[in-house]
């Protein structure tokens, strides 16, 4: 029996896949528990639409993604922190300090988990750090810690 999965399915496949499956196996376990439906012609049409509209999403995804990048990339944002004796920081700059100050640069929220540093900020000047902006898409960015 030919079946579309509607879910990811263990040793079977994944969701939108279409496989041959036996039929006890279709009908008494996977329709039941609504894992798949039937592969019938209106079924196939509408997977495919499905899939479609899916890539088109994708592709607009990683448009944004990159177009952000763009902006961001080489930039260099200024962050405040209070500062103590020596030049050192009271604490460190942190991912959702350079998050925010980005924000403002991109005109968008950019979530503090998409901000990589590599070693903590605890001096004035200038750092660079990575921000994923999803979809293996990535940009480099200065962060200038300024006295506050």
């Amino acid at each position: 029996m030919k079946v579309i999965l509607k879910e990811d399915v263990k040793n079977l496949g994944r969701k939108g896949d279409t496989v041959e499956v036996a039929e006890g196996y279709a009908r008494n376990f996977l329709l039941p528990r609504g894992l798949v439906i039937e592969a019938s012609a209106g079924a196939m049409r509408s997977l495919e639409q499905a899939k479609k509209a899916e890539r088109a999403k994708e592709d607009r995804v990683l448009r944004e993604a990159q177009t952000l990048r763009d902006k961001l990339h080489e930039k260099t944002v200024t962050v405040r922190a209070r500062v103590g004796e020596g030049g050192k920081l009271f604490g460190s700059v942190t991912a959702k300090d350079v998050a925010d100050a980005l924000s403002v640069l991109a005109g968008k929220p950019i979530d503090k988990k998409s901000v990589e540093i590599k070693d903590a900020i605890k001096t004035l000047g200038t750092h660079s750090v990575t921000v994923h902006l999803g979809h293996q898409v990535g940009a480099a960015v200065n962060v200038y810690v300024v006295e506050a």
